[in-house]
Formats: C-alpha cells, structure tokens, sequence
C-alpha cells in the first residue's frame, strides 16, 4: 500500500500552482473550506476556480485575490442572500475582474460526466427554452443522430486539481464519503489531479468492511491530507453540523471589502495552519456543532466459505 499522506500546506504546495484549473467540490456538504484557505494563503494567482455551487469558500477565494475566471452553476450564500464579494468582482473589479461561464446544475454535472468519461460533449434536454445559451456560447446544439432533432450539449470538464473533502480514508487515498454525496466522484474521475481531505485516517480493514460506501479509490487519488473540522463552515455527516452562525457573519462582513481584507488578514493569513484556525475559534464553538447520534444498522456482507 502506498502512503499518499500530505500536510495540507504540502499537498496545495504540489498539485496548486498559479493558473490552474481548481474544483473544490462538495454540495452544501463536505466543502473544503481548509484547502481553500490554504490556496490563499500560498496566495496563489490566476486560477479558475470551478463548482456547481459556489460559496463562502470562492466569496473568501475571490476577495483575496487568487482568481481570474469563474466556471459555475448557481451561487449564493446559502439561506442569506449573494456572495458579496464574487459580485464587487464582476461588477466593479474589485480586487480584479472576473470572468464568468455559467451553466445550470445539470449543466455541470453533464459537463464532469463527458470530462471523466473521456467524451467530446455530454447531451442534455434541460436548456430547451432557456436563455442561457445565447449567453453562453459553450452550450451549443446538435443533430440527434437518431431522431434527427436537435439537443444541447455542453463540453468535457478536465480540472487541473480536484479537492474533495470526505469523513474517511486510508491511506493510500481509498475514500469514503455518506450523506449529500454531490458530485464529488464525478469530479475526481474528471481531473487531472486529485487530493483527498478527510475527517479521519483509517486502516485498510475499514474500508475492506463496507466496500460500497467507497466511492473514490485510491488508485486515482495524488494526496491524502488529515483535516479534522476542514470543511467548517459546512458539515460532514457524522462529524459535525453546519455553522449557520458563520453564514449569517459572513453576510456582514462580506458587504464592505475592506472588512472581507481584515478577516481574511485574522483568520487565513494570520494563521498557519488549519488547527490554529480551529484553536482560535475555540473549543465551545466547535462542541456546539456536534450531531446527536444517528448510526444506520449494520450491514453483514457474508464471508466466502
């Protein structure tokens, strides 16, 4: 078994350099907050950040100046309203212009399937009415080549890096993921590269005992980087709950950039690492977060004899 463990700072130090192409992904859940702050704080430039649902994450990413381009479906910031730094972005340059490319849910999820298939475009029937692409030029239609009329289809995806954030893995990067599963193993198959972020480390025998909830194997995996508490603000099932707390701050001080300058200089820049984030906001906070216990019955899975 290869022993693919990386020190956050190593792994981003490795697989992240300027002008690439980045997926952090993670629906609502298991988004890798740690590894984006560690992109900042490496103050990597130029990159184009990619996700079906951008966050706090790429609103924190943005402001600090580490993007160019944006491949997107939806964004906001969940249950609060817009991620005010992404627009003072688009709509003033600040701190410098970003380019858009949007695409819906679907859109994105066709796009990482063709990418990880190896396709030269995904086919789907939801852009039917939609203005979306006359203002994305990406999204074109086709012949069916068995009906004859025509359908959308959108491109391959193929990020440079993929970041996914998972409850457990061993280490030669078998990863293991439950809940609001996204479309994380769509992303890492796409990609060029991937580093794996999880809760805890676990021996082989682990993750031999209940084979399906694998849903990333380690034969494609770059990095493995034990993260504990990495995704907060978000969750991971199991481990700890979301911080709505964080998103309601996050409206606030993200209205005025020069607030979004001072956090960022407190909690990312003035840190080194994750576990001095965690330290600094305190051991109270975080024991508000954990879940009440939900286990799901056992499975036997049967020996062969």
């Amino acid at each position: 078994m290869t022993d693919k463990r990386l020190s956050m700072r190593d792994a981003i130090a490795r697989y992240v350099q300027d002008g690439m192409s980045v997926a952090i992904e993670g629906f609502t859940a298991c988004i890798c907050f740690a590894a984006g702050h560690e992109i900042i704080r490496q103050r990597r430039r130029n990159l184009t950040l990619i996700r079906m649902t951008p966050d706090l994450i790429y609103d924190q990413m943005i402001a600090a100046g580490v993007a160019r381009r944006l491949i997107f479906s939806y964004l906001g910031n969940p249950g609060v309203g817009s991620l005010n730094a992404i627009r003072r972005a688009v709509e003033q340059g600040i701190p410098q212009p970003l380019e858009l490319e949007e695409y819906s849910h679907y859109g994105m999820v066709g796009r990482y399937i063709a990418g990880a298939s190896r396709l030269p475009f995904f086919p789907l029937r939801s852009y039917a009415g939609s203005d979306m692409p006359r203002v994305n030029p990406l999204i074109r239609t086709v012949e069916d080549p068995y009906s004859g009329a025509p359908i959308a289809v959108v491109p391959p995806l193929n990020p440079d890096v993929a970041i996914i954030h998972a409850q457990r893995a061993d280490v030669s990067g078998n990863t293991q993921l439950w809940g609001l599963i996204g479309s994380q193993k769509e992303v890492a198959f796409a990609a060029r590269r991937r580093i794996v972020v999880v809760e805890e480390i676990v021996d082989e025998a682990v993750i031999r005992s209940d084979p399906n909830r694998t849903i990333i194997p380690g034969l494609i995996v770059d990095a493995v980087v034990h993260e504990p508490f990495g995704a907060h603000p978000s969750y991971a099932q199991g481990y700890y709950d979301r911080d709505n707390q964080f998103y309601l701050e996050w409206d606030r001080i993200s209205r005025d950039h020069q607030q979004v300058v001072a956090w960022l200089e407190e909690w990312v820049y003035g840190v080194p690492d994750r576990a001095a984030y965690l330290e600094k906001l305190g051991a109270e906070r975080l024991a508000r977060l954990k879940p009440a216990p939900a286990p799901a019955a056992p499975v036997d899975y049967g020996a062969y004899q």
